[in-house]
């Protein structure tokens, strides 16, 4: 049974971690323009459980520009009935920046605790920039792991061991991940990582990796990390 201290790293996705989910504003935005929800999500995201050849994959692993990536996009939204203008569309995902003070609380807890800290997201070339401006990233983070800039993406495991490589955790059972999708969650635990699924309310989630960070006499084990 591990003990206290046994957690040495925390990983945390960006977007629906530390902003709102973009598949549910998707969601929402179909619903505002008549389609169907579903529809919409796999048109623009493609199968998302998966790491494949869908163009929102290939944009997230750095292999084609935004610009190639929407006129893709655009012509299969086509095909699929589905008439909505892009600008509109992908200010819907970016969504406000709520406040997710919690979340940043959560991040400085960890480190109180000894733990080192890390941003592992899919995320695009084009708006790295733009996203490490909402987050004091050099206070907060040990390391950032981007998909578009490594060329792999969630839920490839390969871009799981690299975030524990660059982390110093040799044991898996020794990590935690917070994601808002559940399959990224569900290829961490895989691998032995303390798998966490975050909600729009991220409170329950922050509670289960206190209880981590600070295991109490019953607790402590990777099998029961963050299981659901």
């Amino acid at each position: 049974m591990e003990g206290p201290g046994s957690i040495e790293a925390v990983m945390f996705d960006y977007g629906g971690v530390f902003t709102p989910s973009p598949f549910a504003a998707a969601e929402a935005y179909a619903v505002a323009i008549g389609a169907d929800p579903a529809v919409l999500v796999e048109v623009v995201f493609g199968s998302y459980d998966t790491d494949g050849d869908h163009v929102w994959h290939r944009l997230e692993r750095g292999e084609v520009p935004i610009v190639e990536a929407l006129a893709e996009i655009s012509r299969d939204a086509e095909a699929a009935g589905i008439a909505f203008e892009l600008a509109e569309m992908f200010r819907a995902l970016a969504g406000d920046h709520i406040d997710r003070d919690v979340v940043v609380e959560a991040v400085r807890k960890a480190r109180a605790h000894g733990a080192r800290t890390a941003i592992l997201t899919n995320n695009i070339k084009e708006y790295g920039d733009a996203w490490r401006r909402t987050l004091p990233v050099d206070e907060l983070f040990d390391c950032i792991v981007d998909s578009s800039q490594e060329g792999m993406r969630k839920p490839d495991p390969a871009i799981y061991r690299l975030a524990l490589e660059r982390l110093g955790v040799d044991d898996p059972a020794r990590a935690v991940f917070l994601d808002d999708f559940e399959a990224n969650v569900l290829a961490a635990r895989a691998l032995g990582i303390h798998g966490i699924v975050v909600g729009p309310d991220p409170r329950s989630a922050l509670a289960e990796l206190d209880a981590l960070l600070e295991p109490g006499p019953a607790q402590g084990g990777a099998a029961q990390g963050g299981a659901a």
